[in-house]
């Protein structure tokens, strides 16, 4: 059985309707990559997933809640320190990957590759959401369309809590044209059939929003990334 971080079953749990409780509290569980640390809000109950530097009475004494507290701009300044990375909040949504699923000899090799619209695109490495992606996700693997003039990019990684996380962009050109929900549905063909997929996106970010919850993302909560200062 595998397994998973205490936060990701959370996740997978509230993707298949099964919420945390909401009784205003909050718990910690520690972070799923050295020196990067957060706070996820589901309704009406937080996690913490925090370095055990942070000490509990600390935490007891701040203005921590489930009811919002935890995104109280004053705790997350205080938990990265005055020299610390913060991350937008962000809204995270779950999909489900739609891999086909070909057995040897039922589909020829034309068939298979008309089935995955992207391919893999390691000139897009440099792309600011690619390497953003590289920040704070691991395994980041780079796809886009055939087309080497064309900029959109999706990115499939290991993101929060461990779980298979999608990002994309669409070229400048492509923006407004309706092509977002296009991406996504083919990024999401990357991914074995029925294995959760998460995005997390800006709430002031409209058009990704649209997009995700126009191909069947739902909401479960809210997520603040943040790094304390090294050295």
């Amino acid at each position: 059985m595998t397994l998973h971080h205490p936060l990701a079953e959370l996740i997978i749990a509230a993707a298949a309707g099964r919420f945390p409780v909401a009784d205003g509290g909050w718990h910690r569980v520690p972070p799923w990559l050295p020196g990067l640390q957060a706070v996820f809000a589901f309704t009406g109950h937080a996690v913490l997933a925090l370095a055990d530097e942070v000490s509990q009475s600390e935490l007891l004494g701040s203005v921590v809640d489930g009811y919002g507290g935890a995104h109280d701009p004053r705790l997350i300044s205080a938990l990265a320190g005055v020299d610390g990375w913060i991350d937008s909040l962000d809204l995270v949504l779950a999909g489900q990957g739609s891999a086909p699923v070909m057995q040897p000899g039922q589909a020829s090799p034309s068939d298979r590759r008309s089935a995955f619209q992207l391919v893999p695109r390691p000139d897009l490495w440099e792309h600011p959401r690619a390497r953003y992606a590289a920040m704070i996700r691991t395994t980041p693997m780079v796809f886009g369309y055939a087309d080497r003039s064309c900029t959109t990019v999706a990115i499939v990684s290991k993101g929060i809590a461990g779980l298979p996380e999608l990002s994309f962009e669409l070229d400048p050109s492509q923006r407004g044209t309706g092509q977002g929900a296009a991406l996504v549905r083919d990024a999401l063909r990357l991914v074995p059939a029925g294995e959760l997929v998460i995005a997390s996106v800006a709430p002031g970010n409209a058009a990704s929003l649209r997009t995700l919850l126009g191909t069947g993302f739902v909401p479960l909560g809210s997520i603040q990334l943040f790094r304390k200062a090294t050295g």
